[in-house]
């Protein structure tokens, strides 16, 4: 393994070290791995997966790596080949670029033990692909594979190690793993050099592209022009000929023959041409280091993670890079197209695929966890009690306990003291905003998220009022008093009761102790409660009377 890492032509970045860390761990543990690598387009993630491969192939296993195209797929040949060339290990590809009897030898040889290491398309999810000892399943650019095909493999996962490779995970996938159902590896840190894409948004410009295309040919670069509709690709070949008379251009799609597209893609790569018009096909890992202009007409008809994945097509050197999305006038956008145009605009910095897969996450919802239902049953409780749930029995999985989904929600200490807590609406006009500080506030874990929550809160609306002051220290006494086991405080100008939940921290001996020290201000009201009477005058009075009775009860450490 040592030997194979040294043989890395690159210096890895720290956060790569870790992913190939935590997978590798993966491997060794006696459970099957099933992690997400979330990394930007370039930031080497492909690595990571050579490494994993490498060690299950020494491991006696054989790999798939699932790749959505085969342009993709002979170009992980390549990185594969290459980097494996000094070791006695058999890399194949099944794709449409294979003919069938090479595609019969491939899939015996799988069979048999013979073939270490296959790439493929859809092509290697087909019934007639059986493997002798299958370790490892590499998902490279997962957002675009289907639930189904995801189901598929899913059949295998039992014993089969799962490493799923992507710049901007699908909802689905997301959601999964931020509540903790499948592992997460971030790489954030972009190569030495890199720059961000410069990225604008424009209707269709005569002007604005041919400038985009001799700025980039000028400098000795090339151009990827994006045109998702092939019955219409033709006439937008003879245009741009038109405008930019200086430029060669020619045609790529998935209709054209193997060979074909496989000559235009080898071609553009050795510069014998400068403009590529193309549909998406090019999406999927195409790495040409001289191409760094990218023109996607009609944008506004490609999802979050398409226009990610296209605009990382450009900048992977240390050139600058440029991308222009052209779009219809904005009023004939769609809701979803503008969020999502937005989104990509102002995201332009290096690492911006996590970012982007959050915001596809809010603006697509988070799809159904076990089924193959993409928008899932949200909507009928609502994202933030799902999650609630979700977490509550991953939690209880992990410690080994039997989740039970009958149980009410705990949502801490209920506390009624008849003061004024809130946050007034002359001090917060917005009722959204005051409803999402509420949640934040009630969701506080301890008294340093409070504080930083209050200063947040002063620096964006001014001084707190007194009913906001309030607000946060009753928040204050509910974090206090959830540790030691504190179902409710009520109180009252004349003192108040303190009821204990079943599994409280507080000693009983200790609280014996306490009514018997002070029978006049303390009593037991039934086995779970405790009255105090302490008269206040004033809220603030209340509040400090509350505060001493719960340092009494707090257990010494």
């Amino acid at each position: 393994m040592a030997a194979f890492e040294a043989a890395f032509p690159f210096e890895e970045t720290n956060d790569q070290k870790q992913a190939i860390e935590q997978v590798l761990d993966d491997l060794r543990s006696t459970q099957p791995m099933d992690r997400v690598v979330c990394g930007d387009v370039g930031f080497g993630k492909t690595e990571v997966a050579l490494r994993a491969a490498f060690g299950a192939v020494q491991d006696g296993r054989q790999v798939a790596v699932l790749v959505p195209t085969t342009l993709l797929a002979q170009q992980h040949h390549q990185t594969f080949s290459d980097r494996f060339a000094d070791w006695p290990v058999n890399i194949e590809v099944l794709s449409r670029f294979r003919g069938g009897q090479q595609s019969k030898a491939i899939l015996e040889g799988l069979q048999r033990g013979t073939v270490d290491i296959v790439i493929g398309t859809h092509k290697l999810l087909g019934a007639d692909v059986r493997f002798k000892d299958l370790g490892l399943v590499v998902i490279d650019e997962e957002h675009r594979f289907g639930v189904r095909h995801k189901e598929r493999l899913k059949s295998l996962r039992a014993e089969v190690d799962v490493l799923t490779l992507t710049a901007t995970p699908i909802p689905r996938t997301l959601n999964m793993a931020l509540g903790g159902i499948r592992d997460l590896s971030l790489i954030t840190t972009p190569p030495q050099a890199r720059l961000a894409i410069k990225t604008f948004v424009s209707e269709w410009n005569d002007a604005l592209i041919r400038e985009a295309c001799l700025r980039e040919i000028k400098r000795g670069g090339q151009v990827y022009f994006v045109h998702n509709a092939i019955q219409s690709i033709e006439k937008v070949a003879s245009r741009l000929r038109k405008l930019v008379p200086e430029a060669s251009v020619r045609v790529g799609h998935g209709q054209m023959r193997e060979r074909d597209l496989e000559q235009v893609m080898l071609d553009f790569y050795h510069r014998r041409f400068n403009v590529l018009l193309c549909t998406t096909i090019i999406e999927s890992g195409i790495d040409v280091p001289t191409a760094n202009t990218i023109i996607i007409d009609r944008a506004d008809r490609l999802g979050l993670a398409q226009l990610h994945q296209l605009r990382g097509r450009v900048g992977r050197s240390h050139h600058r890079a440029y991308a222009y999305l052209l779009t219809p006038p904005q009023a004939a956008l769609t809701a979803d197209a503008e969020k999502r145009l937005q989104a990509i605009e102002s995201l332009e910095d290096l690492g911006a695929g996590f970012t982007l897969a959050t915001h596809d996450l809010e603006i697509r919802g988070a799809g159904e966890l076990l089924g193959d239902e993409q928008s899932g049953q949200i909507q009928e409780i609502g994202f933030a009690l799902y999650m609630e749930l979700l977490e509550r029995a991953v939690e209880a999985l992990k410690t080994g306990k039997e989740t039970d989904l009958e149980a009410p929600l705990e949502h801490g200490p209920v506390i009624e003291l008849g003061v004024p807590a809130l946050l007034p609406e002359d001090y917060m006009p917005d009722v959204h905003m005051r409803l999402i500080q509420y949640k934040r506030i009630a969701s506080a874990e301890d008294s340093a998220a409070l504080r930083e929550l209050q200063v947040e809160m002063i620096d964006r609306f001014g001084l707190l009022p007194d009913p906001a002051k309030t607000l946060f220290e009753i928040a204050e006494l509910r974090v206090r008093a959830a540790p030691i086991g504190i179902r409710k405080i009520d109180a009252n100008s004349a003192g108040g009761k303190i009821a204990f939940s079943e599994n409280t921290a507080v000693d009983p001996l200790a609280l014996v102790k306490l009514v018997q020290s002070d029978a006049r201000l303390f009593s037991l009201d039934g086995p779970d409660k405790l009255r105090f009477r302490i008269p206040s005058a004033s809220d603030e009075e209340r509040l400090a009377a509350v505060e001493s009775v719960l340092k009494r009860l707090r257990p010494s450490p």
